[in-house]
């Protein structure tokens, strides 16, 4: 198969393992987001269950609602009814304790919160978004030809003539549609809903009543379109239902599907591995020889600029607004690759003209501009500092591949086993293609052994006969739980 990888505008590299799915999302050879999913622990965003009330509280206008997970959901007056309406009513006025009710998930449960829930259900299809308790036809603010826009609402209307219920937001990928396929749409997700309601009936409380499609078929839903050149996938099992799917609602895209089968790991292709061990830094090198400084913290996120080793050609105002202009891209490629949301306060370099000031803020909206995730910044004020907030619905990167460090107190954070656990799968699947040996020994901490020889048991002897050699584990007392060896033997 030839790649062609270096030659590629944008492209979604898949790696997946029986034990956790990657995709990366690639933007003219660099590296701008990357998604992960655990067989273990999958996302809950978009998922429908039957909840019931556990608590109201009057004085927050929320709730919290049992769904069947470990922390109970948290549910506001404004996810209930409309906005206008919550000015004028009390939570109490809807909601009641030991009620039941059907709610979604729209944002994971992240740190010490728990999932946030809304009863306004919106389905997802291909062409379409169905809002079964909503009137409202919508189109997506990237369809601008007003023609088109109107060509699509009056065809959703038509088509849902059989129905009569419901509303529906029409996605970007719709445009150019014809009626035939947004009609198979609206047939699939009403047949959808009803099945939803009818599981709902016989359903207990904090009960699953539907759940969201894996990530890789999420990512050909809701990304995959014509800004799309190609996608790599490096499991056949996923390639075959990745193509089916094409085939169907996609069949434009099939041909720029491949199934990876080279030498190196899909994800060295673009270097992604060190883009994440970076992206997990707390220091960020820009090549002007600036650097940022990134602090995660619960309430918020800091980002500070500093000049480091850029010194400039003419002055000190020239180099600072070299350093601003190169961060303000820097910074928003780093919070999708983190995926860095709710306040984020940035701390540029002060500078004395009002003009370069201006000029950092405009390259600041123009990158965030093309940031899938809502933001919403404030002017650069005289101090330098930028308040921008940036929707988060997932936890962020750290949070999803580190633990609190004990021994630093939770001040800075480690890898966790598990992690550390599938590093060593991928590295002895390198060292098997590169080195013939009669077995591997693997050196690691006690935890990561013990990891491995218990949680991972299974995943151990898959890898086994897959590579047709014995792996032995042995526990070095002086490592520390991210360090490890792949020794061939």
């Amino acid at each position: 198969m030839a790649i062609g990888g270096m030659a590629m505008r944008n492209e979604l590299l898949i790696n997946v393992t029986p034990h956790e799915t990657r995709v990366g999302i690639v933007e003219n050879g660099l590296l701008q987001e990357v998604l992960i999913e655990r067989a273990s622990c999958r996302g809950l965003v978009g998922n429908i269950y039957k909840g019931k009330v556990s608590r109201v509280l009057p004085g927050m206008q929320a709730a919290f609602i049992e769904i069947g997970l470990a922390r109970t959901a948290f549910l506001h007056i404004s996810d209930i009814i409309n906005e206008k309406e919550s000015d004028n009513l009390f939570i109490t006025d809807v909601l009641r304790d030991g009620q039941e009710l059907l709610v979604q998930v729209i944002k994971d449960p992240l740190g010490s919160k728990g999932a946030r829930l809304t009863t306004h259900i919106s389905i997802p299809a291909r062409y379409l978004v169905y809002l079964p308790y909503s009137e409202h036809i919508g189109i997506s603010q990237k369809i601008e030809k007003e023609e088109e826009r109107t060509r699509l609402r009056e065809i959703v209307i038509n088509e849902n003539a059989e129905y009569g219920k419901g509303g529906y937001i029409v996605r970007t990928v719709a445009e150019g549609i014809d009626h035939i396929a947004i009609r198979a749409d609206i047939k699939f997700l009403n047949k959808l809903w009803e099945a939803i309601n009818e599981k709902m009936k016989s359903s207990a409380p904090g009960s699953l009543v539907h759940e969201d499609l894996a990530l890789v078929m999420r990512m050909m839903r809701d990304l995959v379109g014509s800004n799309i050149d190609q996608v790599l996938i490096d499991s056949n099992y996923t390639y075959q239902k990745v193509i089916h799917f094409a085939e169907k609602f996609i069949p434009e895209l099939v041909p720029r599907i491949d199934y990876y089968t080279g030498e190196r790991p899909i994800f060295e292709l673009y270097n992604i591995e060190d883009e994440l061990k970076k992206a997990l830094a707390r220091k960020v090198h820009l090549k002007s020889g600036g650097y940022l400084v990134i602090d995660q913290t619960e309430a918020m996120t800091t980002i500070d600029v500093n000049t480091g080793a850029f010194v400039g050609h003419r002055n000190l105002e020239e180099t600072i607004f070299k350093t601003n202009l190169e961060a303000a891209t820097a910074i928003v490629r780093q919070l999708r690759l983190r995926n860095l949301g709710g306040i984020i306060i940035i701390d540029f370099i002060d500078m004395k003209e009002a003009e370069n000031r201006r000029q950092v803020l405009r390259a600041l909206e123009k990158s965030l501009a093309s940031d899938p995730a809502k933001t919403c910044i404030t002017e650069l004020s005289s101090l330098g500092l930028v308040e921008m907030t940036r929707k988060r619905i997932r936890e962020s990167l750290e949070h999803m591949l580190c633990e609190p460090c004990p021994l630093c107190e939770g001040r800075g954070s480690i890898k966790t086993s598990e992690t550390v656990c599938f590093e060593i799968f991928r590295e002895i699947l390198r060292e098997a293609r590169q080195y013939e040996s009669e077995k591997i020994l693997v050196l690691a901490s006690e935890i990561v052994v013990e990891h491995m020889v218990n949680e991972e048991s299974s995943g151990v002897a898959e890898l086994e006969e897959f590579i047709g050699r014995a792996i032995r584990f042995q526990v070095e007392v002086s490592y520390m739980q991210e360090q490890y060896d792949v020794v061939p033997i």
